[in-house]
């Protein structure tokens, strides 16, 4: 004996998949977009001239002397890329105790700055604040006398104000204070305030965590701590709230725009951030030198395409909220995002 069952097959009324046939249908229902506006190109610059060295963990970048690193804003502006920051990579021989090289108006990042305003381009110049690339240790500040403190907090503050201050007046449009410090943008705008320099803006590093993904930055900027780590003052990702007691502090003490340190393995980070800042301040986020490299290298060896996967990262950066991103690619990105 069969058994047979009458049933009338099943059709759906919603049709997602209509929107997904064909690339000119699938651009129109495309609601999240980056643009070069949106882009943020860290350079890294050395003294010297004519000067072009190979970052070896980061394919495709260089530490640049200043003449060099003017070339390349000068190109890339053409080409539509108009916001750089600047990171410095220090002699040796010039670094101490406290990063004194970083109050040197002649140092590479600020004889940039300075090169790029005679210059007289259209771009906006970021120059990151900190003493890590500075300092003899390697550590971003002045250290504490109890070593299980590792930085003195607010000597470093004291530091920090004085080098935002030369690079304000170097040509500096932005700061972008990264050291994790106590009251860094508080005293950082008390500074610009008393010395006639209330137009220079400060982009905080305000959620940084103390991340396994650095470490091909720390090649290119020859800033790795000589000792311990910066688990003390960045912070532990294993906490889920932490951000938003500094991202308060931050915005209390007059930050005109926060940013999220790294980026594509914090995409839920970033969406809180910019749930909970105003929307007239920018959130930035940062794809990271370890996040970037670890796509090269996946591409060297056949394992992703290097344009799709650095375009779809871009993108759901984008998409978790950031206005800005800084990011290796740009450049790349620029042809990519056509």
């Amino acid at each position: 004996m069969m058994c047979r069952m009458d049933h009338t097959p099943y059709r759906p009324t919603e049709r997602p998949r209509d929107q997904r046939r064909g690339q000119a249908t699938r651009d129109l229902y495309a609601n999240v977009t980056v643009t070069p506006d949106q882009l943020i190109y860290p350079l890294f610059v050395l003294d010297g001239e004519n000067q072009q060295v190979p970052v070896p963990s980061m394919p495709g970048v260089d530490q640049l002397s200043p003449d060099r690193a003017l070339q390349t804003i000068t190109e890339l502006s053409a080409r539509g890329l108009s916001r750089f920051i600047l990171f410095g990579v220090i002699d040796p021989a010039k670094k101490d105790p406290t990063g004194s090289e970083a109050l040197n108006p002649d140092n590479p990042v600020n004889t940039t700055l300075m090169r790029v305003a005679d210059a007289g381009l259209d771009v906006e110049m970021s120059a990151d604040l900190c003493f890590c690339e500075y300092t003899d240790h390697g550590h971003c500040g002045v250290l504490h006398e109890d070593p299980d403190v590792t930085v003195d907090n607010d000597a470093t503050l004291d530091l920090l104000a004085e080098q935002a201050l030369v690079l304000a007046t170097c040509g500096a449009h932005v700061v972008a204070p990264s050291g994790m410090m106590d009251g860094m943008v508080g005293a950082i705008r008390q500074a610009f305030d008393q010395n006639d320099q209330p137009h220079v803006r400060i982009l905080s590093y305000t959620v940084k965590y103390a991340s396994a993904y650095y470490g091909p930055f720390r090649d290119a900027g020859g800033g790795a701590p000589k000792f311990g780590d910066r688990r003390g003052y960045q912070m532990d990702y294993r906490r889920d709230d932490e951000w938003l007691k500094e991202l308060n502090a931050d915005l209390e003490q007059g930050a005109d725009g926060v940013m999220v340190k790294p980026a594509a393995a914090y995409l839920d980070i970033i969406r809180r951030v910019r749930d909970h800042t105003p929307a007239q301040l920018p959130v930035a986020a940062y794809h990271v030198s370890g996040e970037y490299s670890m796509l090269h290298a996946a591409a060297e060896r056949g394992w992703v395409d290097l344009q799709s996967a650095a375009v779809e990262t871009t993108t759901a950066i984008r998409r978790a909220g950031a206005d800005a991103i800084l990011t290796y690619f740009a450049p790349q990105l620029l042809d990519w995002l056509g």
